[in-house]
């Protein structure tokens, strides 16, 4: 559906409206139709003004479409119209309402009047991440830093989670600023992309490196580069942070993820109590292993490929050092079928343990509990990120030393020919952002891809401050 270019009287619009195949969605249709070609205000506003005058009122989801089109042209005095007529017929209006009037306003020369707004949502709602997210780009737009972070602060104790993209402009909008109270700000950013395993993307990366060579009388310089496989920097020489675990934090970690994951709420929703107790023996009575595969979740690395080969590579690539290999399987490998071959199965199992569990069991507890047990220089393979039993840690503490084990731990297997794999090898540093004071090592990802975060990235920005 077309809207038309300028503004129509009543009869146009009933012509127009009468023509159209479902008259009763007929003004929806058409201003989404406006939003999406980006119409003039008028004509929309003639819409808006016929169906008043037709219906005696404008019904909610018009006014809101009505509403997006005056956020996308900016129309700060129309916005601000709305959102009273809204306000005054509604009394609350939704998360989707809201959005748009703080996104309008923040981008507005009146982008206070967004925080005004932002404080009556918090009466009703709990504030969306796009709701902070557009009050804090427009108080750093504004150079109102301390305001920024102080929503940056309140934003986190929501726990919502900030983009890349927010924590990015706060570097941007800060570069050349003085004051050790916001260096120590964006530090304590920093220090979160540690905390939470976040690695920052290439353009987020250089915007770090910007804020810091602009920093007054800061002498800091930047330099892309890649670790050694010692662990050691070629532009500082300084040596990064090992990526095991003392015994006592291993022991700690063991324990923590064996009373909190495996016995806690999520383990036995998708295998039973006794079929749990049954892979723990057969574990202990072959003790220790040197990798513990995710059968299923290996199986699947080329598409276009048999299930049972794909496993039988992987398999035959970790097998060459004489390694004890545990695979977790499922039953239905078991089962003669054109993915699992009855012959290509009994070859991999001269060459590795297999323990084949219930079809609906959860592999992620069981892989967790063998490589756990095996003992510390015991790795796993799967492609997976286990978040999920991350979450399940009931303390950062935990937390931030799962993350390290898991990323001295895990292999990553891809694959580049026919049978051909490569490993991604568990470092022997920590891959995670790290600090001495005056020197920041901070890991980098050329693009941003949420998709294979357990990807370890291999390049590295390194940051000294001379003297």
């Amino acid at each position: 559906l077309q809207p038309p270019e300028k503004p129509l009287q009543a009869e146009e619009w009933n012509r127009l409206r009468e023509s159209f195949q479902s008259p009763e969605i007929f003004e929806e249709v058409m201003l989404n139709s406006m939003v999406k070609c980006n119409s003039p205000i008028d004509v929309a506003k003639s819409l808006l003004t016929h169906v008043a005058k037709s219906n005696g009122d404008i019904a909610y989801t018009l006014l809101v479409k009505y509403l997006a089109l005056c956020v996308q042209h900016g129309q700060t005095s129309e916005i601000h119209d709305v959102y009273d007529i809204m306000k005054m017929r509604f009394k609350i209006l939704d998360s989707g309402a809201y959005n748009l009037v703080i996104r309008g306003l923040s981008n507005s020369d009146q982008w206070r009047m967004a925080l005004t707004v932002l404080e009556e949502v918090k009466k009703i709602m709990n504030p969306s991440r796009t709701n902070y997210e557009s009050c804090i780009r427009a108080a750093s737009r504004h150079q109102e830093m301390n305001l920024a972070f102080e929503l940056y602060h309140e934003m986190l104790a929501k726990d919502l989670v900030p983009t890349l993209d927010i924590l990015q402009a706060l570097f941007d909008f800060s570069r050349g600023l003085k004051g050790a109270e916001l260096q120590k700000e964006l530090f304590g950013i920093l220090l979160y992309l540690r905390e939470n395993q976040i690695y920052p993307h290439k353009t987020f990366m250089w915007s770090i490196k910007l804020w810091f060579e602009s920093i007054p009388g800061g002498n800091w310089r930047g330099h892309l580069t890649n670790i050694k496989d010692s662990g050691q920097c070629p532009v500082c020489n300084h040596q990064l942070e090992d990526s095991d675990l003392t015994e006592e934090e291993y022991n700690n970690l063991r324990e923590r993820i064996i009373k909190d994951v495996i016995h806690g709420t999520d383990t036995f929703r998708k295998t039973s109590p006794q079929e749990f107790e049954t892979f723990q023996t057969f574990v202990e009575n072959r003790l220790p292993f040197d990798i513990v595969i995710d059968g299923l979740n290996v199986s699947h690395i080329k598409p276009r490929k048999l299930q049972c080969e794909n496993l039988f590579d992987a398999v035959n690539c970790l097998a060459k050092k004489n390694a004890r290999l545990l695979v977790l399987g499922r039953k239905h490998m078991l089962i003669n079928s054109s993915n699992w071959k009855r012959e290509i199965m009994r070859e991999m199992q001269n060459k590795a343990e297999f323990f084949f569990a219930e079809n609906i069991s959860e592999d992620d507890a069981f892989l967790l509990y063998a490589t756990l047990q095996s003992g510390k220089h015991c790795k796993f393979v799967t492609r997976d990120f286990l978040r999920d039993h991350k979450a399940c840690l009931s303390d950062s503490v935990t937390r931030h030393l799962f993350r390290k084990w898991q990323r001295g731990h895990q292999i990553v297997l891809k694959k580049i020919l026919l049978s051909v794999f490569i490993q991604q090898p568990a470092f022997c540093y920590d891959v995670v952002v790290q600090t001495t004071g005056d020197t920041w090592h901070i890991p980098y990802k050329d693009a941003f891809e949420e998709k294979y975060s357990y990807q370890i990235p291999r390049k590295w920005l390194c940051i000294q401050q001379k003297w």
